[in-house]
């Protein structure tokens, strides 16, 4: 049986790997504050990635329809006309449930199995919810001819090495692994069990977004990381060769699929801050830079905190727009002098 043991990244990791690593961390706490500052702004962008993920994520696997009844099905759309639209909707259906809930999933067996469940529920796939009943392989087409790939574990060690699996996980959890490169190997792993007779890869994508959410990184709320995956699936299938050889001998070298799970975090995280935050900066008038945060703050807000979140904007321009927000009554205004708050009505 193959052993799961994630100790080794405690110890030697490239440093160009956690080079990378740091650089996301960085622009994660740059979300973090803009998030706050512009919930429109992300709202559209939650809406185009749950788009691109539905798309993306079913299109890897050959499971396509027009664009139109995709961006149907994102809004809503619970009447699918064709075999792939009610796998699409099935997938819509699980993405949804981790955008919403994720902080209350737990990830375990269970779970992974309800998840595979609601995926392809409406598609009425026979073994749903279950794990395999049949020998799988993974194979690939080189010059119109058929080789097998890889061959994962009988079904009748799955439910073994699947437990062996989380809690590999867990331990490695509890050790303060990295996650940034403690869920490539989980993926990795579960990809190499194949516990289910369909729906393998599709479930990996849902345990990356939900895994990553775990950890704090949002970035998938907002830019598709399906989509990416996507746009290198050539290289995404050469690493998965790359990392699962010698697997079951427990010699396989993770590094090429963290490597390359890495960079396409990095990449969602790039086009937040490239393609979205420059356009923050450069449209958004500072008077509105104001008023956003505290229209939108959860709780009473001080003026030394608005000063402090916002270092680019004077003392006169947000004393200025807090006097016409209360004019305005958009706002009240708690106690007075210094110790004065602001809050939305």
């Amino acid at each position: 049986m193959r052993k799961f043991d994630y100790g080794f990244l405690k110890k030697l990791v490239p440093a160009d790997i956690l080079d990378l690593t740091s650089i996301i961390y960085d622009i994660k706490g740059k979300e973090e504050y803009r998030l706050t500052n512009n919930p429109n702004l992300f709202s559209k962008l939650k809406k185009k990635a749950i788009i691109d993920s539905i798309k993306a994520s079913n299109e890897i696997e050959n499971i396509v329809t027009t664009e139109k009844r995709i961006k149907d099905i994102a809004n809503g759309d619970n009447k699918p006309l064709t075999h792939a639209e009610e796998e699409i909707t099935g997938y819509r259906n699980a993405l949804n449930n981790i955008h919403n809930n994720y902080e209350r999933i737990i990830l375990d067996e269970k779970t992974i199995l309800s998840m595979h469940k609601e995926m392809l529920d409406i598609a009425n796939k026979e073994n749903r919810g279950n794990y395999k009943k049949d020998v799988n392989i993974i194979t690939e087409t080189i010059n119109g001819r058929r080789y097998v790939r890889f061959k994962p574990i009988s079904p009748e060690e799955t439910k073994e090495a699947m437990e062996q699996l989380l809690l590999a996980y867990y331990d490695a959890k509890q050790k303060n692994v990295n996650p940034l490169l403690l869920i490539p190997c989980f993926i990795l792993d579960f990809l190499s069990i194949h516990p289910f007779d369909d729906g393998n890869g599709r479930m990996s994508r849902l345990l990356t977004l939900l895994l990553l959410y775990k950890h704090g990184f949002n970035v998938g709320r907002f830019i598709s990381i399906e989509n990416v995956i996507n746009y290198s699936k050539i290289q995404y299938y050469d690493v998965l060769k790359k990392s699962s050889i010698g697997w079951h001998e427990n010699e396989n070298d993770y590094f090429p699929f963290i490597i390359y799970m890495i960079q396409v975090i990095y990449k969602c995280y790039q086009k937040l801050d490239e393609n979205v935050f420059d356009q923050i900066d450069k449209k958004i008038s500072k008077s509105k830079m104001v008023e956003e945060l505290v229209l939108n703050a959860y709780v009473p807000i001080t003026k030394s905190e608005i000063i402090d979140k916002l270092p680019t904007v004077s003392q006169k321009t947000i004393e200025l727009v807090l006097n016409r927000l209360i004019n305005e009554n958009k706002i009240i205004k708690i106690g007075t002098y210094k110790d004065a708050e602001y809050y939305r009505k």
